[in-house]
């Protein structure tokens, strides 16, 4: 059975061991032990305050652990609102129309302008899957459960959530877009930046240009891949759609990876949740299609499992009952994975 759950002090040593399967320009989750426990601190407080907190930049970071092993297995996590002391930075994309009588020619010139948002929305990320894990619906349970967790507690996040989306990337860590802009104020190559940018974004400020950049001046390979997603993100971005988010015109100022929004009141999980009493646990599973199960108590956990509904609430399997922490008379939120 696959849960997820709050991170603990104790997933740390795990956490190093996934974060050496990351591939670049998964910022949030480098394989360095002590940001790790810095981040897991971080998640504790934010987890100790959701019950009466107003979206003031708490960090939540979400494990899936499987309970048969203990292994953790992947990582998801939300920031309640980003900005304050450390702006969230991106390029907005803008266009101009420009046109000469005289050479009958007609253009549309797009520039790069640096955003500082220090009032900013939601944000979710940290985002990653072990690949044995992959493939069958895992992934999905793991990036909504974050979207159950924010139904349970609207008060505590922004009424807007974002998604910055890794962007073209190789497998040596090689971004076009960051050749072409970044390396040219930094003088330093796009890993380091990327890593540096989470321990403090100070350097962003000092050095990023403060003038538009002119996208048809960037080199056609930097041009292709401005607001273009890695190719192991696409999976991701097509739940986040199909959940609501669209297209915005940031782009992230690292690699040109796509920041998508989405109202949080117009999540489809968050509108098609609910609350039911567990009224019984069935030794054996549902027949019906697998719903998303979390806990309504401080102590978060989620699985995605097939129950019953009845008139009075719903009866889980007794795994998944185990893998809650609930018993008859709980009350659980619960929400459809899929669309329609």
């Amino acid at each position: 059975m696959l849960v997820i759950r709050p991170v603990t002090p104790a997933d740390v040593g795990q956490l190093v061991e996934l974060a050496g399967l990351a591939s670049f320009g998964l910022t949030t989750l480098p394989k360095d032990a002590d940001f790790l426990r810095r981040r897991v601190r971080d998640s504790e407080r934010g987890f100790g305050l959701v019950a009466d907190a107003r979206p003031g930049g708490e960090s939540y970071l979400f494990v899936m652990e499987e309970t048969r092993t203990g292994r953790v297995l992947g990582t998801a996590g939300i920031v309640s609102k980003v900005g304050g002391f450390e702006p969230f930075y991106a390029f907005r994309i803008e266009t101009e129309h420009s046109e000469s009588a005289t050479l009958d020619v007609h253009r549309e010139i797009v520039t790069l302008h640096l955003v500082r948002e220090h009032d900013g929305p939601c944000e979710i990320g940290s985002m990653f899957l072990h690949p044995e894990a992959r493939g069958r619906g895992a992934g999905r349970a793991l990036s909504l459960a974050r979207f159950l967790f924010i139904a349970e507690h609207p008060r505590s996040f922004d009424e807007t959530v974002i998604a910055e989306l890794r962007g073209v990337i190789d497998e040596r860590g090689h971004s076009e877009f960051w050749d072409a802009v970044g390396r040219h104020f930094y003088e330093i190559d796009f890993p380091k930046a990327d890593h540096l940018s989470m321990l403090n974004k100070r350097f962003i400020a000092d050095l990023m240009p403060r003038h538009p950049i002119y996208v048809t001046l960037l080199p056609p390979a930097a041009q292709a891949v401005i607001g273009r997603v890695h190719p192991d993100t696409a999976p991701a971005l097509a739940i986040l759609e199909a959940e609501g988010f669209t297209a915005t015109d940031l782009v992230d100022i690292f690699d040109g990876g796509p920041v998508v929004r989405c109202r949080r009141d117009d999540l489809r999980l968050v509108r098609e949740s609910h609350r039911a009493a567990v009224v019984a646990i069935d030794a054996r599973p549902a027949a019906a299609p697998p719903m998303l199960v979390g806990t309504t108590a401080t102590a978060f956990r989620a699985c995605a499992t097939p129950l019953d509904r009845r008139a009075d609430g719903v009866a889980l399997p007794r795994e998944a009952a185990e893998a809650l922490g609930v018993v008859p008379g709980d009350t659980v939120r619960l929400g459809p994975l899929r669309p329609g």
